[in-house]
């Protein structure tokens, strides 16, 4: 069995820390981001197959399936948030060369999810109606999706572990295995679901049922890759330590960002339930625009976690200078991004809508008008995503936690009450609370990134430009 004090890198780990650190910046944001961006857009393809999937089951099973969706998001903000903190700590450990400290949090990181994925599944599950009932869920979807639901659970504890071992790839410069690995579990995904829908004429359980599958064979995928002995980012029962030198920096960031991403999920499962005012279709409506808006969004994200990997590294290795440099390269990627499907996504919007609603034309109607509404966020969200790369290299996890609260809190629950109580919009104040929360919290990041990064250029006594 490895141990912590024989922890080295491998060849090709080391080949890729040297690249990081000096070969040309576009280059290596372009080598680590673009197949995260890839396999984020892929992740949001299935997420959509899905959508078309329970929507021939009933239009009431797509708002099920989006409405419970979200609460179990803010559950998977717990594992979730752990992975993003403690993984810039990993990473900040391997750009300044300590190996043996990689092993140990790697190893320890695992720890940690499992104890917190036996706890949730201990207290979640034996009380998961009455959970349900808290979070405030339309008792339709309790009666159909109670089961869905705890299948999802289970999948979202097997997703704790994937998601480290992807930050701990990401960390590594791994992005082309992450993507591969992904591209066979969404196929196998995709395939299952299709099976249990289409030809068993299954329900909804069935497509969860599909995800426990598809991320067990992650999982196992991840077992075989991370069982190397002496490598630092191997994986050791010997190298687990929950001394506060390996623990206590990947607690203090992943706290906030667990907060962060569990505020963020459950004030979408509050904007959900405000819009079962305009009755229960318009939350599948709006499931349905938020993955049209995901086109973006998604590929934006993928180069938000490639670039705080990549900062983090710098970073660790006393490069502020460069660390800066990558977020440049990934404000421009993602602005980019953004405004090329936003207009992309318009132009097609109508045969978009046609694959979720079908004949029903008046869902289809309904997805379009607010969507066309949640559009105009795809720029400021990708500035928004840019600076969340930057704030997460740096460790700055409490403003980030910030940032995403005043998107939902201030920007979002607010200003739907307000049009809700004072005007007559109808379906379109769901797309217009969009639009104003994402415009402003491209703003917000603006704002505070201009602070920010004149607070780093005169602590590191470097320059911007």
């Amino acid at each position: 069995m490895s141990t912590a004090t024989t922890a080295t890198l491998s060849q090709k780990d080391t080949e890729f820390r040297n690249f990081a650190l000096h070969s040309n910046m576009w280059s290596v944001v372009f080598y680590v981001c673009t197949p995260l961006a890839l396999y984020q857009s892929l992740a949001q393809i299935f997420k959509i197959f899905d959508s078309m999937m329970a929507a021939h089951i009933s239009a009431n099973s797509v708002s099920a399936v989006a409405y419970l969706s979200q609460i179990n998001l803010m559950l998977s903000a717990l594992g979730g948030g752990l992975a993003v903190g403690a993984s810039i700590k990993v990473s900040e450990a391997y750009g300044a060369g300590d190996y043996d400290l990689v092993k140990k949090r790697v190893s320890t990181l695992f720890a940690m999810c499992g104890v917190l994925g036996i706890g949730l599944l201990a207290v979640l599950v034996p009380f998961t109606p009455q959970f349900l009932r808290f979070a405030r869920t339309p008792e339709v979807f309790i009666a159909e999706g109670t089961r869905y639901f705890i299948l999802e659970l289970f999948a979202m504890v097997i997703s704790f572990f994937n998601n480290v071992y992807i930050a701990i790839e990401r960390a590594r410069g791994n992005s082309k295995r992450i993507l591969y690995l992904n591209m066979i579990v969404i196929a196998l995904k995709l395939a299952l679901t299709a099976c249990f829908v289409y030809v068993l004429d299954g329900g909804i359980n069935s497509i969860a049922v599909a995800t426990i599958i598809s991320q067990s064979a992650l999982l196992v995928a991840a077992f075989v890759n991370l069982n190397q002995k002496g490598n630092a980012f191997g994986f050791s029962l010997s190298s687990i330590s929950f001394r506060p030198r390996v623990t206590g920096p990947m607690l203090r960031l992943s706290f906030p960002v667990i907060i962060e991403k569990m505020a963020f999920s459950f004030g979408k499962v509050v904007v959900n339930s405000m819009c079962t005012l305009y009755g229960a279709l318009t939350v599948g409506a709006l499931g349905i625009s938020n993955n049209i808006g995901g086109f973006s969004s998604n590929p934006q994200n993928g180069f938000q976690e490639g670039g705080s990997a990549i900062i983090s590294q710098s970073l660790g290795a006393g490069e502020p200078k460069r660390a800066l440099e990558a977020f440049k390269c990934v404000t421009i990627c993602c602005t980019v991004i953004g405004g090329v499907i936003m207009v992309l996504s318009l132009v097609f919007l109508e045969q978009l809508c046609g694959l979720f609603a079908g004949s029903d034309a008046e869902f289809g109607q309904m997805i379009a008008t607010i969507y066309r509404y949640e559009a105009l966020g795809a720029i400021p969200l990708g500035l928004n995503a840019a600076v969340m790369a930057l704030l997460y290299g740096f460790g700055k996890t409490r403003i980030t936690l910030l940032i995403n609260f005043s998107r939902v809190f201030v920007f979002r629950v607010p200003v739907l009450w307000f049009l809700q109580q004072f005007t007559d919009l109808g379906n379109a104040s769901v797309g217009i609370v969009m639009a104003v929360s994402n415009v402003s919290i491209g703003i917000t990041s603006l704002v505070i990134a201009i602070y920010e990064i004149r607070r780093i250029c005169k602590e590191y006594k470097i320059s911007f430009f």
